[in-house]
């Protein structure tokens, strides 16, 4: 007896004719049909299970549909972001608790920017109920209009009596109970519009005249009506957005390096025209010189000192010395500064890594739709993880003092309507990609 045969020996339900080989197993019997529906979350993966009393021959047959591991939506990018969501009504509330001992804020409520604050997050989660369920291939078709609304909505802003002015800056219109900021509206058109552009002119990409200079000339028209308002950290990140989809997009090494040298004179000389610019400049450079500390540099230094008392732990929650009106716009521009101080060097270190998650799991989201042929919603994947990156980066960089300071808040974090509405609407629209990548590689239809 060979070995084959002593093995088959040894198996249950083993036949005289199996051993010698004088006849064959049955065919396999197919079970019943599982479909497919990437919609409900099955799938066709199988298991095979032995039938006891057919014996060695029926033993692989039975075919079962089983649950697929692929859950619908990135369950870890959502809770990501209802813990900074969280965070920001924990700090905020810490963050501005102490303002009405203030004149300017004498007739508000400990809880006043606390209650605001809710009411945002509320209307934002129900903006991003709505934005989940508009298919990708909608704001596709409808991105040159909404980039020209929103274009339209930031010149209203300089119109005399209709745009708000706030520490010397016009950038909202009143709505009655709240107001709202266009630049904050423009991020995300300038997204999906550099996504749909970058798409209807790939052929063109190389071409100076018909790829480089149409993007370039929006863009600018942007920044244009953005430095008069002025909000020059909006123009950083909204350039960003845009130069960053147009290397993505494959646009000309050339063109996007001269792009690069024209952004950083350009921004090199309206700092050098402005002599309020310069002054914040130096102040940068040296926060501690007697001429800054008390003027241009008051926040900055602050900031830094809020760090320092945090160090590894914080003082603990509540603790902050500096929200008690010494650190200026606490709340809004300045809450990592608070961070830091109540929580810590661990504290921020999280924060750090809550924004990396968000950011890496956007360009995920981005490389496998462009795995799956969807060139637009790969890029607009990758266009609000630069969106995030940037402006998290920026804010960041001006609370620590790596960055001049700039009025730009902590996205999903920092007190502002307008802000943490268009953060909601922009994670949905990255969960709304992430969604339809999932049913596609289902075997479904979107």
């Amino acid at each position: 007896m060979n070995f084959i045969q002593r093995l088959l020996s040894h198996l249950p339900g083993a036949s005289n004719a199996m051993l010698d080989g004088s006849a064959s197993a049955p065919p396999l019997r197919r079970g019943a049909s599982t479909g497919m529906s990437g919609m409900s979350g099955t799938s066709d993966t199988v298991r095979r299970e032995r039938d006891p009393g057919s014996g060695f021959s029926t033993g692989l047959n039975r075919i079962r549909p089983t649950r697929s591991t692929m859950l619908e939506y990135d369950h870890t990018l959502m809770w990501v972001v209802i813990a900074l969501l969280g965070l920001g009504l924990v700090m905020v509330y810490s963050a501005s608790i102490a303002m009405p001992d203030s004149p300017k804020y004498a007739s508000y409520t400990t809880n006043h920017f606390l209650v605001r604050h809710i009411i945002s997050v509320v209307i934002g989660l129900m903006a991003a109920v709505f934005v989940f369920r508009i298919p990708i291939n909608i704001w596709d078709k409808w991105a040159p209009k909404l980039f020209v609304l929103s274009l339209v909505l930031l010149v209203i802003v300089l119109i005399p009596h209709i745009g708000k002015g706030v520490n010397g800056a016009r950038r909202w219109i009143p709505l009655g109970i709240t107001n709202m900021q266009p630049s904050e509206i423009m991020k995300l058109a300038v997204t999906i519009y550099a996504a749909n552009y970058t798409v209807r002119k790939q052929e063109f990409m190389h071409s100076f005249s018909k790829g480089f200079l149409p993007m370039a000339f929006a863009v600018g028209a942007v920044g244009a009506v953005l430095l008069l308002e002025p909000d020059m950290g909006a123009f950083m990140v909204i350039a960003a957005i845009a130069m960053g989809l147009l290397f993505l997009g494959g646009v000309n090494a050339k063109l996007f390096g001269g792009l690069v040298l024209t952004a950083v004179g350009t921004f090199t000389l309206l700092v050098w025209a402005s002599p309020w610019r310069r002054a914040r400049i130096f102040a940068y450079l040296d926060p501690w010189d007697e001429r800054y500390a008390q003027g241009k540099a008051y926040q900055l230094t602050h900031s830094l000192i809020a760090f320092g008392r945090g160090e590894w732990f914080g003082v603990g929650l509540g603790g902050s010395v500096e929200k008690l009106n010494y650190l200026p716009e606490a709340h809004t521009d300045f809450i990592l500064a608070v961070i830091g101080e109540e929580l810590g060097y661990v504290g921020v270190l999280v924060v750090i890594l809550l924004f990396y998650w968000i950011v890496r799991r956007a360009f995920e989201i981005g490389r496998q739709a462009l795995a799956l042929d969807r060139v637009f919603a790969g890029l607009v994947a990758k266009g609000i993880g630069l969106w995030i990156g940037a402006q998290t980066f920026i804010n960041m960089g001006v609370n620590l003092g790596l960055l001049p300071t700039k009025g730009l808040t902590l996205p999903l974090v920092s007190f502002g309507g307008s802000g943490i509405l268009l953060n909601c609407v922009s994670i949905a629209l990255l969960l709304r990609v992430d969604y339809e990548n999932r049913v596609l590689m289902r075997g479904g239809k979107v």
